[in-house]
């Protein structure tokens, strides 16, 4: 889309969204705010770009006069080029998906006990990056292991405010979902040998009801006792619930909360998400197809990246990125890893605007 017809649709919302009427109707005042929001910096730096532009023009014609003119200019010239560079990047098509929260899955994989505690580190890790984001947080459905890591477990991700392009939680978390590999010498191996054992993670962004219908007739709801670590009983009462949709096939369960209706509310919100996200995987897949395009770089279905302790090395084989600071990443420094990946990312997404 031209910069021009970003501009008309800019003023046009700016309109709507202080007509009083518009404000009755929630649903419809949350879509037009967000994509106001979504416009505002790239009309911002456009704005920004048309001042230094017109800064620069009046240094060059002064610069002859005053030879301090001259040295604004090679100044103005520079924040020129830096803000063009960002307007790109701005202007770069999106992930339709970029303003949601995300709902993220962590299972534990083959590898017994130690699969379930690498699964714990890894829900650590996105914890403690979340809390460095300001981002908040939310455990909807955990089954701990005996010795205290995760067999499964969800959790949101809810971003803070309206983030800017890029740096929402969908944006930063949506190449995490894969097998995560991990390679170290277990709690449980006394002869300390190196295991190599693995943990899957799925990432989802989170669908709100309008955006995905679903049918109680094409749901099997089946109720049961919630249990613990071991299987012991931990609640006396049917309260766990397993939802089925049956056209999909997709089974959600949910027995952390205390009451039925709890948790069939929240095995719903788990399952809107997985629909959503197959819908618009569907759709990826269309638009693909008829572009005939090669397969994306980040692939988020492949086995994802290595953690090896014994060299302190943490590997993303999609992009070839290595570094050697495990024990730091584990404690929330993600930051770099992430980025290896978003820029991997904005790079195709530009090179396919570009052709």
């Amino acid at each position: 889309m031209k910069l021009d017809d970003l501009l008309g649709e800019y003023y046009e919302l700016e309109q709507q969204l202080a007509d009083p009427d518009v404000h009755a109707e929630q649903n419809r005042a949350r879509r037009l705010g967000r994509r106001y929001s979504q416009l505002t910096p790239i009309i911002a730096a456009y704005r920004q770009l048309q001042q230094v532009e017109s800064d620069l023009e009046a240094a060059k014609e002064l610069s002859s006069e005053d030879s301090a003119f001259a040295e604004e200019a090679k100044q103005l010239a520079v924040e020129r080029e830096q803000l063009t560079e960002r307007l790109r990047y701005l202007l770069i098509p999106r992930d339709p998906a970029d303003e949601k929260n995300v709902i993220l899955e962590v299972k534990a994989g083959e590898g017994g006990e130690e699969s379930a505690l690498f699964a714990g580190d890894l829900v650590r890790m996105y914890l403690r990056y979340a809390e460095r984001q300001g981002w908040k947080t939310e455990i909807i459905h955990s089954t701990e292991s005996d010795l205290g890591g995760y067999k499964d477990i969800t959790i949101a991700f809810k971003n803070k405010g309206t983030p800017e392009p890029g740096q929402g939680v969908w944006p930063q978390l949506k190449f995490e979902g894969g097998v995560h590999r991990v390679q170290r010498v277990p709690v449980t191996e006394s002869q300390g040998r190196i295991h190599t054992s693995a943990a899957g993670v799925l990432v989802v962004p989170e669908a709100e009801e309008v955006e995905v219908e679903i049918h109680e007739n094409d749901l099997r709801i089946d109720v049961y006792r919630s249990s613990g670590p071991g299987g012991q009983s931990v609640n006396t009462t049917d309260s766990a619930v397993r939802i089925t949709h049956m056209p999909s096939g997709i089974v959600v369960s949910c027995q952390n909360e205390k009451s039925q209706l709890q948790n069939k509310e929240q095995a719903m919100r788990i399952l809107r998400a997985r629909l959503f996200a197959e819908a618009q995987a569907n759709a990826d897949a269309e638009a693909e197809a008829e572009r005939k395009s090669q397969v994306r770089t980040v692939d988020r279905s492949e086995r994802v990246r290595t953690y090896n302790f014994p060299e302190n090395r943490i590997s993303d084989h999609r992009v070839g990125y290595k570094a050697y600071n495990l024990d730091q990443v584990l404690e929330g420094d993600l930051g770099a890893v992430l980025q290896a990946l978003i820029d991997a990312d904005t790079k195709e997404r530009l090179e396919q605007a570009q052709s």
